[in-house]
């Protein structure tokens, strides 16, 4: 796979979605060459394993094949973006396409869990340190196989993300005899909660249903006002894309109606089932990026359904605080760290044994 880190304009494909990016998700000044970019950690390893999720692209309706049997589905559809991905100052990854894969990490005694690790960024980038390669790490540490997700950002292409997360739980479920996994969740933070959430409540058959849900403080809703903008404009597209008034009046009545049906089914409370798999969700008080209608929306609708579901409220961490420990930066919830990771080991535990149901 071909990875570019070289100073290089933004494809334009995704400039629809820079000019709507929130503070979070504004793309930084410097690009990092490949010498610039540092290991994670001392203490985490490279992965043992990476599988491109679409060996031949994503314009190429192909997935993954082994052994003369089709393992995933092709890619449904391009997201149209040009270019290698890369990084940046502040150890954001961009412009994942062609590039979607796994990075698979196996603890020494494995317990029988696994996790697909879904990192944040709005959709518009991906941050695989903090919320992918440090969680992952974590996990590994308590005997969970951990699969970070580099999935496709989908500039306006709502299903793309989606069809990745799916099929990187298609691949789990066919090795998980070989890796003595016997359940798999999904974790996920921010944009990548909204994608976690989604992966549990739009599953196409058993082989696609998470066993669990981890998500930290999650965008739930894209309906305007009650969403992380940047999240909504890069997954379906700004509002000027579905409501331009230039059109034929039956052109726009028809974008609206397909923008509103979007809104609706993109806002995942209202796509909780009794299906739902058990879910644990942690938030911060003092999260000015994701409104906390976010969150509690969807646990109201996890308990409606009667889903067994647990949040977990800091007073303060803000935003995007993932798995980075004092070891390895800044710990935005450093005060209460030890509960974070009680409480998640707990919920794990308890999954463990109740066989996540």
């Amino acid at each position: 796979m071909k990875l570019s880190y070289y100073i290089m304009a933004m494809a334009a494909a995704f400039m629809g979605c820079v000019s709507q990016m929130s503070a979070e998700a504004a793309e930084p000044q410097k690009h990092l060459t490949k010498a610039e970019i540092p290991a994670p950690s001392s203490k985490i390893k490279t992965p043992d394993k990476v599988v491109l999720l679409y060996p031949k692209g994503q314009n190429v309706d192909e997935g993954i094949t082994e052994n003369g049997k089709k393992i995933t589905e092709g890619p449904l559809e391009s997201t149209q973006a040009s270019g290698d991905e890369y990084y940046t100052g502040k150890l954001r990854l961009y412009n994942v396409a062609d590039s979607a894969r796994l990075n698979i990490f196996f603890p020494k005694k494995p317990n029988g869990q696994a996790v697909i690790i879904c990192p944040g960024g709005g959709y518009y980038f991906l941050s695989c340190y903090n919320e992918g390669l440090y969680a992952a790490d974590w996990f590994v540490r308590q005997g969970i196989t951990a699969i970070v997700l580099y999935y496709r950002l989908p500039n306006g292409h709502w299903r793309v993300p989606l069809q990745d997360v799916q099929n990187a739980f298609r691949y789990c479920r066919a090795h998980a005899e070989e890796w003595h996994v016997n359940q798999i969740g999904v974790v996920g933070s921010s944009a990548g909660g909204h994608l976690a959430a989604s992966a549990s409540t739009m599953f196409t058959d058993d082989l696609t249903r998470p066993d669990f849900s981890v998500l930290l403080y999650p965008v739930i809703r894209v309906d305007l006002g009650h969403t992380h903008k940047g999240s909504h404009d890069c997954l379906i597209g700004h509002e000027s894309k579905w409501l331009d008034k230039s059109k034929p009046y039956s052109q726009y009545m028809a974008d609206k109606a397909e923008y509103d049906s979007l809104q609706r089914r993109y806002c995942l409370q209202n796509d909780v089932t009794p299906k739902t798999p058990r879910t644990i969700i942690f938030y911060s008080s003092n999260d000015k990026t994701v409104p906390v209608e976010s969150s509690l929306d969807y646990y109201q609708a996890l308990v409606k359904n009667n889903v067994d579901v647990e949040m977990r409220v800091f007073p303060k961490g803000g935003h995007g605080w993932g798995f980075t420990t004092s070891d390895m930066g800044k710990d935005a919830i450093a005060p209460y760290r030890a509960q974070f990771f009680t409480a998640l080991k707990q919920f794990l535990d308890e999954v463990k044994t109740s066989d996540g149901k």
